[in-house]
Formats: C-alpha cells, sequence, structure tokens
C-alpha cells in the first residue's frame, strides 16, 4: 500500500512539473481623459503603442470625461473599483480627480498614477516637487515655452501691440500660462487681452468678443477652448483676426501656425515611464519630465484665409506645411 501511495506521489509530482504554467493575466490600466481633441487623443495612442510595443500585456480602461470636471470626478471614482495596477490621467482636470480621489481611498494610495499633458504639475497640487513627487503620482508636463511662442507671433507680426487670448480661467493649467503670457505681453509692451470661457460652447462667443479688439489671437494648451477650435478659427477667417495656437494639432484645424511638440511622442514618453514603473522603478523617486523638442507647423490656407503672409526664411524652417 505504501508503495502504491509512493507511486502515486511520483506520478504527480512529474506531471505537476510537465503541466504548462498559467498565463500571466493582463495588466489592468485605467484612464481618466478630460475630453476628446487631438492633442489628448495622440497622448492615448502614443501610451498605449510604446507599452505595446515594450511587450506588456495590458487590459486598458478608457473613460472620458467630455471636458466635465463633475465627470472627471466620478470616472475617478469608479477607476477604484476597477482595481487597476496603474492609472493614466490626461490633462490637468482628470489629473487633480485622480489625486483627490486617492487622497480619500487608502487601497490606491499604491497604485501608481501617471498623468499626461499637465503643465504645472506643481501648481496644479498634483506633486510637491518635479525632481522628488514624493508619494505614487508622478508623469510628464507639456509646460509651454511662452517667450518663443510670443516670439513666433512678433516675428510674424512685427508691430503687434494687441494680443488676445481665450482661456477657460477653471482650468489651473490654463491660469498658470495665462500669467505666463501676461508677464512676456508686459516685458515687450503688448496689451493683453483676456476672453475666457467656463465650457466649449462658449467659445464662439468668447471669439466674436476680440473681434476689433486685438491684431491677433493666441490659444494656449486650454482642453476646453481646443475642443472647439473650429468654431474659434471660423470666427477669425470671417473677421481675417490671426490665430495661432500652442499645440501642432491645431494647426491643420484652423491656425496659422504653431511652435509645439508632438503629443504623439509626449504620449510615448508616459508610456516608457509607465514600463519603468511596471518593471519596478518607484513613482516617489521618478522625477517629473518634460518634453523638449518643438517643431514649427503652418497652414497656408488658414494664413490666406486670415490675411497673413508668412516669409520665405520662416516657412523654410517649418516641420510641415498644410495646403
Amino acid at each position: 500500500m505504501k508503495q502504491i501511495m509512493l507511486l502515486a506521489c511520483l506520478i504527480a509530482f512529474v506531471f505537476g512539473l510537465a503541466a504548462p504554467a498559467m498565463s500571466e493575466q493582463p495588466r489592468i490600466v485605467s484612464v481618466n481623459q478630460f475630453v476628446e481633441h487631438p492633442a489628448l487623443d495622440a497622448v492615448l495612442r502614443g501610451f498605449q503603442d510604446q507599452l505595446r510595443e515594450d511587450g506588456f500585456e495590458l487590459d486598458f480602461r478608457v473613460h472620458n470625461a467630455q471636458a466635465n470636471m463633475a465627470t472627471a470626478n466620478l470616472i475617478a471614482q469608479q477607476i477604484v473599483g476597477e482595481r487597476p495596477q496603474l492609472v493614466l490621467a490626461i490633462a490637468t482636470p482628470s489629473a487633480q480627480a485622480m489625486a483627490q480621489t486617492v487622497r480619500k481611498n487608502p487601497s490606491m494610495q499604491k497604485t501608481p498614477i501617471l498623468f499626461s499633458a499637465v503643465t504645472d504639475p506643481v501648481s496644479a497640487g498634483l506633486v510637491p516637487n518635479l525632481l522628488n513627487p514624493g508619494g505614487n503620482i508622478t508623469g510628464t508636463s507639456d509646460m509651454t515655452p511662452m517667450d518663443r511662442h510670443l516670439g513666433l507671433i512678433r516675428e510674424i507680426h512685427p508691430e503687434l501691440t494687441s494680443l488676445g487670448v481665450i482661456y477657460n480661467s477653471g482650468e489651473a493649467n490654463s491660469r498658470a500660462l495665462a500669467d505666463l503670457l501676461k508677464a512676456e505681453t508686459a516685458k515687450a509692451g503688448i496689451t493683453l487681452v483676456e476672453a475666457t470661457v467656463a465650457r466649449s460652447s462658449d467659445v464662439f462667443q468668447a471669439a466674436k468678443s476680440l473681434v476689433g479688439r486685438v491684431q491677433a489671437v493666441y490659444v494656449p494648451t486650454d482642453n476646453t477652448v481646443v475642443s472647439a477650435f473650429e468654431a474659434l478659427a471660423k470666427v477669425c477667417q470671417e473677421s481675417k483676426l490671426p490665430l495661432y495656437a500652442a499645440d501642432v494639432d491645431s494647426v491643420p484645424r484652423g491656425a496659422v501656425a504653431a511652435l509645439g511638440f508632438d503629443y504623439y511622442e509626449h504620449g510615448r514618453q508616459t508610456g516608457a515611464m509607465a514600463g519603468r514603473i511596471f518593471q519596478g522603478a518607484d513613482p516617489a523617486t521618478t522625477p517629473v519630465e518634460m518634453q523638449q523638442d518643438l517643431e514649427l507647423h503652418v497652414n497656408l490656407s488658414a494664413a490666406k484665409a486670415m490675411g497673413v503672409t508668412l516669409s520665405e526664411s520662416l516657412l523654410e524652417r517649418a516641420a510641415k506645411i498644410h495646403e
């Protein structure tokens, strides 16, 4: 009897060694995206592509707040129930919603939260320090080089004395950018005229309010305004009011020019950071990263419609020219 039992154990042991290992379950990655527009959509694609190319098996749970802060907060609460291995928050309002939710839910305080397309993560209350975030939240910033943006507009309009800016004063990133622009226009002796909005449906009227008051209009990386960029471009074309943007994805949508970076590459940069975290990197000691490479994109048809002449030297520097 003992011999039979020993034989049975030996067979079980041998077959146990031969049995294939169970496949690893895909990691759950929950996404809280504030609104759909080309730049933020490109961030998500870049993030997903980078991680897939790096060989990670992932189950993406993508949520979109449609530019509604209350919805972003509800999505953050829903994400808690998804028990993800990592969270991606795209744009400042969604990142703030995730940060606030994490503080109220101890179960999420060890889950890595990565933000992307966030202008000023310190003033937005996401991290206390760019080099040492200190918690479970870090990511990539799209801080705008405002001096170079204003420099581009002044190169095209050397006699510029007044500039309009449209932004959502309820977005922390937009307020930070507006403050930077105020400082730069003040140094240059240019009058800055602000038109603020609360929702995308306000953009058309805000644009109309600037007609006849300014010589050009600039739009920072403001999610609310960019989501309704075509309405703004329509007003500017009808009024022959030159329109400039902070992101290159707005150029084919009607901006004369933009000096910005590729948001798809921005997403890939965030994806590479996520990969390092999956491999053991600690978000608390993972510095916030910036993207430095800028490209000039121009739109010839928009320039013509708005009465703008672009110099040959500027066109020669353009990485992409939209006809």
